[in-house]
């Protein structure tokens, strides 16, 4: 038996995460001392339950009986959910006597990749909290006891929840792609029980993805529901990503509507029952939608990229409604404050469903020229150095603001240009947008000049 402390790498431990590559950085016995570290954090906040989920990865099994086995050794008894989407082990932390849990996932990442998302005591942990487990294997310093293991079927709970507080006005045809992800065991189910009429799109899970990427950030993983919302009379289309955390829209005519336009939709409904409120979104969003919140009696608050990230400022705000532009959407609203796509599909038919022409509503939402996630690749830690060098620097002559809460988001009156570290790889991820296509190229062209001159060899993605 090789020692696990040899194979123990600690780049597996992210911002927001713990993720690795199966039979490199991630195995069994790794798994098993996540468990004691995170069993261990578990009791010293005087908590003694364990709520255990898995994706549709071939890892998960092996994974998730050695950290049951590891979490168990620190004297927490687990609760096996089984397969599941991630929102599931975040609602069993709201509704059960657990509010720890363990997701066993590696989201949208390729096959071989596998992780883990927990939530410690009914909080989503990130930065220091993960570094922390790594150091606790590190010294050992693990609880020791006799946990009890059950398994529990979480899943009649789950879609009875939804379906029984979100009504749609009329019933619907929908088309729904899971890219062979877990979302695809729930989302047809949860939305007949809402009373749509459902075509299944890769809703078999199968954890070699052999269709496409699971990833609805991306148009390409889109092609296969625009295509069917093409040929056949479903009015919308709904597309999760690997682990069912994320939404990704794609409307009659084709056009995706993106994840900070969504939350225009989202907050002007919340705002109608919660007025004056909050509305959480994170650096990479349109700047339509401070206009469009304010236009409605709200205030939104600009804040740091990361679901974890995300989460922690809803709770300090008290904001019933958060979203990111990867797709991450935050209800406090009728809900619990956890991201889950499959619920913000549920909230997006019900409003939708009140319109004769949903693919209208949405293609009416304020939108400019805007370019995807751009990536810079660098060096492992180089994107961290690079983005302080820039923030120190960096001038940006006719700008009217430089926002530094997270990377670098420089307001024109026509636009932003957007430069911030990535959190789990060693990029710089840019995303630019303008009212017109000679602003935007104006906009990249500032943001070429400040990086080139902090990096005179960077390979632009523009």
């Amino acid at each position: 038996m090789t020692d696990p402390m040899q194979t123990l790498s600690q780049s597996i431990f992210k911002a927001y995460d713990i993720r690795g590559i199966v039979g490199k950085t991630l195995d069994a016995s790794v798994a098993r001392l996540i468990g004691q570290a995170f069993g261990s954090a578990v009791r010293a906040k005087g908590e003694s339950v364990v709520v255990i989920g898995r994706d549709g990865r071939l890892s998960g099994p092996e994974l998730a009986n050695a950290l049951a086995a590891g979490l168990q050794s620190t004297g927490v008894d687990v609760i096996d959910l089984g397969m599941v989407a991630t929102p599931l082990v975040y609602f069993a932390t709201n509704v059960l006597e657990a509010k720890s849990g363990i997701m066993v996932t590696g989201s949208h990442n390729p096959p071989d990749y596998n992780g883990f998302k927990m939530v410690l005591a009914g909080e989503a942990i990130y930065g220091d909290a993960i570094q922390a487990l790594y150091q606790t294997i590190v010294h050992g310093q693990f609880a020791s006891g006799d946990g009890r293991y059950r398994t529990h079927d979480i899943r009649d709970a789950y879609l009875q929840r939804i379906s029984s507080d979100v009504k749609m006005v009329r019933p619907m045809k929908i088309a729904v792609d899971c890219g062979n992800g877990v979302a695809g065991a729930f989302a047809g189910d949860l939305y007949r029980a809402m009373g749509c009429e459902v075509i299944e799109l890769f809703c078999e899970v199968d954890g070699t993805f052999p269709n496409h990427h699971p990833d609805p950030a991306h148009p390409e993983n889109l092609q296969d529901l625009i295509r069917c919302l093409q040929e056949t009379d479903a009015e919308l289309g709904l597309a999760f990503d690997g682990d069912g955390d994320r939404l990704g829209v794609v409307t009659k005519d084709g056009q995706i509507i993106y994840p900070d336009r969504q939350l225009m939709l989202f907050a002007e409904e919340v705002l109608s029952r919660n007025p004056g409120a909050q509305i959480l979104y994170d650096v990479k969003c349109t700047r339509h939608l401070a206009p469009w919140v304010a236009a409605r009696g709200g205030k939104s608050m600009m804040w740091k990229t990361g679901h974890s990230l995300v989460k922690a400022k809803m709770r300090e705000t008290g904001a019933p409604l958060g979203g990111e532009m990867s797709g991450h959407i935050f209800f406090k609203d009728r809900w619990y404050g956890f991201d889950d796509g499959l619920y913000a599909g549920a909230r997006l038919l019900e409003l939708l469903s009140r319109k004769d022409n949903p693919s209208t509503v949405l293609n009416a939402l304020p939108q400019s020229t805007s370019t995807p996630e751009l990536q810079l690749k660098l060096a492992e830690g180089e994107n961290f150095t690079l983005i302080e060098k820039m923030q120190r620097e960096a001038r940006f002559p006719g700008a009217d603001q430089v926002i530094t809460i997270d990377g670098l988001r420089v307001e024109y009156p026509d636009g932003f240009g957007l430069a911030r570290s990535s959190n789990t790889t060693p990029v710089i991820v840019m995303r630019f947008e303008a009212e017109s296509e000679e602003a935007l190229q104006r906009i990249q062209s500032e943001f070429k000049r400040v990086i080139q001159a902090a990096k005179p060899d960077a390979a632009l993605p523009f």
